[in-house]
């Protein structure tokens, strides 16, 4: 069987899970800003000597079938406000103030678009138009505009506006500042939705196009015949010219919520949290009776999109996020130093304290095994860190301020999904992601959640999860009052397009499997789907609109996820201890536990240690730890 791999790019570190039948081989790496290509190649170099014994890049790639990658770039972007400036052109004055309709929407329109904004009136002749258009794009990108929205109130409107830009300004001029034309992107007629699709688009877009098309470069020079896969917020994959950059937006966590899926299957959990929690991010997601939370017109950083989202929520809060004092308190995040410089304990230059440098001063990480000892890291550099940004300024001791630090970091990722557990007794909470076991006893113990599972591949969870995914392509065209007539016109030109679309994935239509739906939106926008009926009726009776959707997809083998706990049970084996600061005065040796070296059914009590392959689990005072039929960590609180 030919192997998939599947990458995740987080702030921080990457991750490469490989996937073969139902054998894996997994490593984490450095992200590498400067060239996010660069940490691909690495990853999967590193991942090559894992599988052959020895570095063997090229027999890796002309083994695998596909190579599907996502990243939290976008994400991170977004939440630390890092991307292009951006100026939107509309033909309503209206529109701007319904842009910034609560104080969350204003100010992600302020920090993006700001006073970047040209409203083009209604009763202007065609020479008047054009002058104006001109004069306004000229002017927005003097005030810094390096892309530019155009948002018209109809195509028609729109589609006069574009054809006076493309005859108004050379191409390569253009082209220099990308225009996104809102009707082109998205059909969507709810305006204000449709253009923050736009806005969202073009501050994401620059930031995953560059290491995209210099990671397919580099994969050419190694003559691989297929092309990367992009994996998408919507569970999918397709090719990178196919995609758009709005649905890699939390497109890594999407693959973290497929593997609690699969976990929830396994074990037959009601409801599910997925905690993943990067450098960066705490991205949380939710389960409930197998199935992924989803919307049909999703929401990013708290505004509307045209597309459907799985509905994740990121917090700025990760192992790399920056600690510090504002106003006599303690506050953790948004802000990251991310891979370079990095905590300071990585000895990159980073002079701000994070989670990492707190947890290795606690002792709870080894400075000699991190990265399964591929990475020293230096006390002393977090000692000084800490000591200098939070201990003298709250005129604490560096051990104090440890305890507060940390204290503060569970507050910070419990307060990420504490609005999501619905019941302590029927809640779980999933977490992975390279900080998730870290913290996640203490953060569900603060949330009244009882249940805490970390998979055995916890620290690669969202790469493994990428494996549930298959190759597809969706479409929807509005067919309200439409004849029998018109209504096969619109099936066949879908499946044309489907059939164009699925042969530049590289595949024949004939070995796509074609799902056909009714979507029935009524005026407020909630949806009913049904499998398509040439019968329905499509009448707008009531406001509703009907829609025909079509899914090309093309099936790709996915993993196999084992669960239950053994009716033999054993005491839990730990050869070694290791000693952990548990409070500001005292200093305990706490048992440390290779999970790769415990039996299924082995059991212990914390406070303890466990630690898997390129992560580590607290286990606290009060929690019970089990090891599953398949490995994974089980952790239940009985206090």
């Amino acid at each position: 069987m030919e192997r998939l791999i599947n990458i995740d790019n987080g702030g921080t570190l990457t991750d490469i899970c490989v996937g073969s039948g139902s054998e894996f081989a997994f490593t984490k790496t450095l992200t590498t800003p400067v060239d996010l290509s660069q940490c691909l190649f690495d990853g999967m170099t590193k991942v090559s000597s894992v599988i052959y014994g020895e570095q063997n890049l090229s027999g890796l790639l002309h083994s695998t079938q596909h190579i599907r990658y996502s990243s939290t770039q976008g994400t991170n972007a977004l939440v630390e406000r890092k991307g292009p400036r951006l100026g939107l052109i509309t033909d309503d004055a209206a529109i701007v103030n319904e842009l910034r309709t609560d104080a969350e929407s204003a100010s992600l329109f302020d920090d993006l678009v700001g006073p970047r904004t040209s409203v083009v009136s209604d009763n202007l002749d065609a020479d008047a138009l054009t002058t104006t258009l001109v004069a306004e794009i000229n002017r927005l990108t003097t005030a810094g505009a390096e892309r530019l929205i155009l948002a018209a109130k109809t195509k028609d409107r729109e589609a006069l506006f574009k054809r006076i830009i493309l005859e108004s300004f050379p191409r390569h001029l253009l082209g220099s500042v990308p225009v996104l034309f809102s009707w082109e992107f998205a059909s969507d007629e709810l305006r204000s939705r449709r253009i923050w699709s736009g806005i969202i688009n073009s501050f994401l877009h620059p930031t995953v196009e560059r290491f995209l098309y210099s990671a397919e470069r580099r994969l050419r020079t190694y003559k691989i015949k297929n092309p990367l896969l992009i994996y998408r917020n919507d569970g999918a994959s397709s090719r990178v010219a196919k995609s758009v950059a709005l649905k890699t937006y939390s497109s890594g966590p999407r693959g973290g919520l497929e593997g609690t899926r699969a976990l929830a299957q396994a074990y037959e959990l009601p409801h599910v949290l997925m905690i993943d929690v990067g450098g960066t991010t705490t991205d949380v997601g939710t389960v409930k009776n197998y199935a992924i939370a989803t919307e049909r017109r999703g929401h990013i950083a708290g505004v509307p999109v045209s597309y459907e989202l799985s509905d994740v929520q990121s917090t700025g809060v990760g192992g790399s996020s920056i600690i510090a004092v504002e106003n006599g308190r303690i506050v953790v995040g948004p802000e990251s130093v991310g891979a370079a410089p990095g905590p300071a304990c990585f000895g990159f230059g980073g002079k701000k304290a994070t989670i990492t440098d707190v947890n290795l001063l606690l002792g709870v990480l080894d400075p000699d095994t991190y990265l399964d000892g591929e990475m020293f890291l230096d006390a002393e550099r977090s000692r000084a860190v800490i000591s200098e940004s939070i201990a003298e300024p709250l005129g604490l001791t560096v051990e104090e301020a440890l305890i507060e630090m940390a204290s503060a970091y569970a507050a910070k990722v419990s307060e990420s999904f504490a609005s999501s557990v619905e019941s302590p007794e029927t809640t779980t909470v999933a977490a992975f992601g390279g900080g998730g076991p870290m913290s996640a006893c203490d953060a569900a113990r603060i949330a009244g959640v009882r249940r805490v599972l970390v998979p055995k591949l916890a620290a690669v969870f969202s790469a493994f999860g990428i494996s549930f995914s298959d190759i597809s392509q969706s479409y929807e065209t509005n067919i309200t009052d439409w004849t029998p007539e018109q209504i096969d016109a619109a099936m066949n030109e879908l499946r044309a397009r489907a059939t164009r679309d699925m042969f530049q994935e590289g595949y024949d239509i004939a070995d796509c499997s074609l799902e056909w739906a009714s979507l029935v939106e009524d005026a407020d926008g909630a949806v009913t789907r049904t499998e398509f009926d040439s019968g329905l009726d499509v009448s707008s009776a009531a406001g509703n609109k009907t829609l025909l959707a079509l899914k090309a997809i093309r099936e790709l083998p996915h993993s196999v996820v084992k669960g239950g706990s053994p009716e033999m049970k054993s005491a839990a084996v730990s050869t070694m201890t290791r000693s952990v600061r548990t409070s500001a005065t005292s200093v305990e040796d706490l048992p440390v536990y290779q999970l790769d070296q415990q039996v299924a059914g082995a059991m212990a009590s914390g406070p303890a240690i466990v630690e898997g392959q390129f992560f580590t689990a607290q286990v606290p005072a009060g929690w019970d730890l089990e090891v599953s039929n398949s490995g994974d960590l089980i952790l239940t609180d009985t206090v």
